[in-house]
């Protein structure tokens, strides 16, 4: 008899980059993240029209394009490999090239097995946010924003 399928749960995940995948997971504060998007690579349509024919359009596939991986944490005030990479492209006057990296991240499974692998190739920090300050809303974490533009994402079933 065929088992049940249940769709995976999004809330746990984990983001690996490249550069710092030597430091354990676990160690790593890099690794945790609140939130991820931006996973939404779409084919653009080409509309042409057939000259004579005026019942329809054809639409043909054209360039592939995504949005920016936008990740979302908690602020982190220790040391940050992350941070820094993000202040070396964002916070920098493009004197030295921009350094890109490799980025996975797992879906993982209930018992933290990966079930879905997301690599995003040449990837750089566009823009990095800090949550808004507010000293009426004392039960909120500050956090910040870090959006990726990446050149291709691929993904695997594991």
């Amino acid at each position: 008899m065929a088992s049940n399928y249940y769709p995976p749960p999004a809330f746990s995940f984990a983001v690996a980059i490249a550069s710092m995948a030597s430091v354990p997971m676990d160690a790593n504060i890099d690794a945790a993240f609140q939130e991820v998007s931006g996973i939404d690579p779409k084919v653009d349509l080409e509309e042409v029209r057939e000259g004579g024919v005026n019942d329809y359009v054809h639409q043909l596939p054209g360039v592939t394009k995504h949005s920016n991986l936008v990740l979302k944490r908690g602020y982190v005030t220790k040391d940050s490999p992350l941070a820094d990479w993000a202040a070396q492209t964002v916070g920098s006057t493009l004197g030295t090239p921009i350094q890109t990296q490799t980025i996975t991240i797992f879906l993982l499974g209930p018992t933290g097995q990966a079930l879905v692998t997301w690599t995003f190739l040449n990837a750089w920090p566009v823009k990095w946010e800090v949550g808004t300050l507010d000293s009426t809303n004392t039960s909120s974490v500050l956090t910040q924003t870090l959006e990726i533009s990446y050149s291709t994402v691929t993904s695997a079933l594991s």
